[in-house]
């Protein structure tokens, strides 16, 4: 009920043209803060037409120059996002692969370039493309019912959306290599004990515990000073 009258209580929403695949909000009680939302259910697996949403909503963000923090969540219940739509794949001709993997690393690019802190509630599975989605961002939160892995090698691939260098920052390279090379699943606790999220805190009944870790952590975001956390970000981001 908290996020579902939060989403209702908007000053704007835009959703994509052709569906509604993403949603991005901005809470009238919190006008600092923009809600980005997946809404492809059931697992939102990253298509074409997602990807293209997702790029216009995050342009949009990015003009917004009195936001102080976003939030990257999923509408669907027990899931963040399943990675790449494989069935979308079967039907792409083999020379266009390599311009679908590259819009692909470029959304998540774009995310990690936005000018203010990126938070990404993790209520569910983060798989592949997913978990390497939600390292575009600033800080993850999960709840206990997460669960996250680049799965790749396990279809004979590699994480083609930026994973094998993100990863490596966040937990190390030792573990991170670990988490590549076998591709198994980490749950919420483990992954708060390794720094794959900043904080994994236990579900509730509604299923959307880290989404409110989160606005909780957006409030006290939006009390600082844009142009402070702006500077910080792109301060930090000049190590790379």
């Amino acid at each position: 009920m908290f996020m579902r009258r939060l989403i209702q209580q908007t000053s704007r929403r835009l959703l994509s043209s052709s569906s509604n695949e993403i949603l991005l909000t901005y809470p009238e009680s919190n006008p600092g803060i923009a809600l980005l939302g997946m809404n492809r259910p059931p697992v939102n697996a990253v298509s074409l037409s997602l990807g293209a949403a997702l790029r216009e909503a995050i342009a949009e963000i990015k003009s917004k120059k009195s936001l102080q923090a976003v939030i990257l969540y999923s509408t669907s219940p027990k899931i963040f996002c399943a990675g790449a739509d494989l069935k979308e794949r079967l039907f792409i001709k083999e020379e266009d692969v390599p311009g679908m993997v590259r819009t692909f690393r470029l959304m998540i690019q774009d995310i990690y370039e936005l000018p203010m802190p990126v938070i990404c509630a993790i209520d569910g599975v983060a798989m592949g493309g997913g978990l390497e989605l939600a390292l575009g961002t600033d800080m993850r939160i999960c709840s206990t019912t997460a669960k996250m892995a680049l799965s790749e090698t396990k279809l004979a691939i590699i994480p083609g959306g930026g994973g094998t260098q993100r990863l490596p920052r966040v937990v190390g390279v030792p573990k991170a290599k670990e988490l590549i090379f076998t591709g198994r699943d980490v749950f919420g606790e483990e992954a708060e004990k390794i720094g794959l999220v900043n904080h994994c805190v236990e579900q509730n009944a509604e299923g959307n515990a880290a989404f409110v870790k989160s606005m909780e952590i957006a409030c006290l975001l939006e009390d600082r000073g844009p142009v402070a956390l702006r500077m910080a970000k792109k301060s930090y981001h000049r190590r790379f």
